[in-house]
């Protein structure tokens, strides 16, 4: 199975369509979105919104999504696929993730605690531990790079999305 992990769009045009572009490139199982998705919080412009929906919903029938601290009810009504509330769990292969962005961990700690886990929400990526983090795709903060997650084959892999280059790799086995 090839899976996308993505978090942090943020309604952000010229990177939702590059991220567009590396679905079209790359032949995915599976889509992982983790929240905030089309609120932009440095200004609101509804008909990006509405572009970046469009790209994101090309591709509705394998995609997953959780809500973020950002996301909207009236801008989720825009996406045709559903958007989890809170926490959920995928399984890609034979691993088993618990999915949630990240915002309300302090309900989640006793569950998640020792477990695999994607999350977002702090747009800075992460693959020490078992809490994984693809970065952000709209907004980076600490790190300059707009990331997500591609995994494959029992491997996670960050990739730059701007260069294509893969940054770091971690073995689940």
């Amino acid at each position: 199975m090839k899976a996308l992990i993505a978090s942090d769009i943020h309604g952000n045009l010229e990177y939702a369509k590059r991220l567009d572009e590396l679905c079209s490139k790359e032949n995915f199982d599976k889509i992982i979105l983790l929240g905030d998705l089309l609120h932009n919080y440095y200004y609101y412009n509804p008909e990006e919104e509405n572009e970046v929906a469009k790209f994101l919903n090309k591709r509705a029938n394998i995609t997953t999504a959780i809500i973020g601290n950002c996301d909207r009810d009236y801008e989720m009504e825009k996406l045709v696929f559903p958007v989890i509330y809170e926490i959920d769990k995928v399984d890609l292969d034979d691993n088993s993730f618990y999915i949630t962005h990240g915002h309300l961990n302090y309900k989640y700690d006793n569950l998640i605690d020792d477990k695999w886990t994607f999350l977002g929400h702090t747009h800075v990526y992460n693959l020490e531990g078992k809490h994984i983090n693809p970065g952000s795709v709209g907004f980076p903060r600490s790190n300059k790079e707009h990331t997500v997650i591609i995994y494959n084959d029992n491997i996670l892999s960050l990739i730059d999305i701007d260069t294509s280059k893969i940054l770091q790799n971690k073995s689940l086995k």
